[in-house]
């Protein structure tokens, strides 16, 4: 669907122009692209979908922070990267077992959640047939439109320009690598850890995002207490492992609530999560939405698998009846200061009943409190005014995952997860659809690829008609 590298009749080189281009390669566009190399699979060369990606991180890697030992996927092995859309792909979870000689070893489990450090290595898996297309340490800076090209129509953009540095680098033209160009941008970056407002990480301040990295180089020394803020999954994966990995420190538990609350996991609840709910979703209105939202919250945010529930409170009776209570659970109560100290960290927590306050010194202050979506418009600089926002100023999207702009604007430009949960629902940041969302934004792009094709085809006859050159690789329509 790409033109390959081409001369101008001066000699000018004309850079390539992919189909797509994603900015980061986590789980979502990993799964994109896997379904493009599947459509590739069928089709000749000449109709095979050119993509590159763009991530920050020096290898793949998803939550490595997290990665505890004996923490399992909350959602089915069946919910993979492919199996939803192509339960033949041979990128499937069972693929992969089959592969190291775990599949019957796996299925003697009896269980659908494998441990998050296996599906790690089933992502990292998957993502080493990619590597040539990704452009791992590269953190992109901005994106453009391609005003510059050979022919290019400032009338009508159809090409994008996305720039990128070495990550970490300081901002300077001379760390600035080549852009890469394409028809279609995908925005797959992820989310961002949150701390609540005030707090910022330091040496004993922690998000759990981090909490396998930082806790690494404690090992040895002696410890005195944790502390961990929040009251989801996360929270209370960091107490038991906190508790588990330093046998003589405390951890302490702080959250307002009266209790860890569980998921509902329940089989008519875990409906919302099917691929079908996001067409129910999306057709839904606002007010309709809304509900659906608060209605179903219990089943992803703030909440927690019973079973951890279970041994959580398990611990903290069997040490009241050992006399040596190491975790602790502080519960209607909030963390109203943190600041570091020499050594640690002390918190003031206090109680939301009485308004009573302690303070705790502590080796290490951990945020579970949770992730936000990044602003997709932040990296498109003057592409933002062909976006076309909602009566509540966010972004419209379309079913195809595609942003809504303006005639102008004819790249397109997908969100994978981040910044759509307000029209695709409560799977856009989870994993649960990612097999299928990403064959829809494939379809999505040969459709526009077409289309593409059909306006170049015709732009060629009028100038044939007219006597005049064609645009020398159908960058323009």
């Amino acid at each position: 669907m790409s033109a390959p590298h081409t001369h101008t009749g001066s000699g000018d080189r004309i850079p390539v122009v992919r189909d797509l281009v994603g900015i980061g390669f986590g789980p979502a566009n990993l799964a994109l692209a896997i379904a493009v190399a599947e459509h590739n699979a069928r089709r000749s060369a000449d109709e095979a979908v050119l993509a590159a990606f763009v991530e920050r991180q020096e290898a793949f890697c998803w939550h490595s922070g997290m990665l505890l030992d004996g923490a399992t996927m909350q959602v089915s092995f069946l919910k993979d990267l492919v199996t939803l859309r192509n339960p033949a792909s041979p990128y499937s979870f069972l693929q992969y077992l089959q592969e190291h000689g775990r599949l019957p070893d796996f299925i003697n489990q009896k269980t659908f959640f494998p441990t998050r450090v296996e599906f790690h290595d089933y992502f990292r898996w998957c993502a080493e047939d990619f590597a040539a297309q990704v452009s791992y340490g590269a953190e992109a800076t901005r994106v453009a439109a391609a005003r510059d090209l050979p022919g290019a129509d400032p009338d009508a953009l159809e090409v994008v320009e996305v720039h990128h540095r070495p990550a970490g680098a300081p901002p300077s033209d001379a760390a600035e690598a080549a852009p890469l160009y394409a028809h279609n941008l995908v925005l797959g970056t992820g989310l961002l850890p949150r701390l609540p407002e005030g707090v910022s990480r330091g040496e004993h301040i922690w998000h759990t995002s981090e909490l396998l990295h930082r806790t690494r180089s404690l090992t040895g020394l002696t410890h005195r207490r944790f502390v961990v803020v929040g009251a989801g999954q996360s929270a209370a994966e960091a107490a038991e492992h906190l508790h588990r990995a330093f046998p003589e420190a405390e951890v302490c538990a702080v959250f307002a609530r009266y209790g860890y609350s569980p998921a509902d996991d329940s089989p008519f609840a875990n409906r919302i999560f099917d691929p079908a709910a996001v067409d129910d979703f999306y057709a839904a209105p606002d007010e309709v939405k809304q509900k659906l939202l608060g209605y179903h919250a219990n089943t992803n945010y703030s909440v927690v698998d019973g079973d951890l529930i279970t041994q959580l409170y398990r611990t903290v009776y069997q040490e009241k009846v050992s006399g040596t209570e190491r975790l602790r659970i502080l519960n209607t109560s909030e963390v109203a200061d943190v600041r570091e100290e020499a050594g640690g960290a002390r918190a003031t927590v206090r109680s939301l009943i009485d308004g009573t306050a302690a303070e705790l010194h502590c080796d290490a202050v951990v945020y579970a409190t949770g992730y936000g979506s990044p602003d997709p418009r932040d990296l498109l600089g003057d592409l933002v005014d062909e976006c076309l926002t909602d009566g509540r100023g966010r972004l419209r999207i379309g079913r195809d995952h595609r942003v809504v702009t303006t005639p102008r604007l004819r790249a397109g430009i997908y969100l994978q997860g981040a910044g759509t949960e307000h029209t695709h629902g409560l799977t856009s940041s989870l994993l649960s659809t990612l097999a299928v969302r990403s064959g829809e934004i494939c379809d999505s792009l040969l459709l526009s690829g077409a289309e593409r094709a059909v306006r170049t085809g015709r732009d060629r006859l009028a100038a044939a008609a007219a006597g005049a050159a064609p645009h020398p690789s159908g960058i323009r329509s």
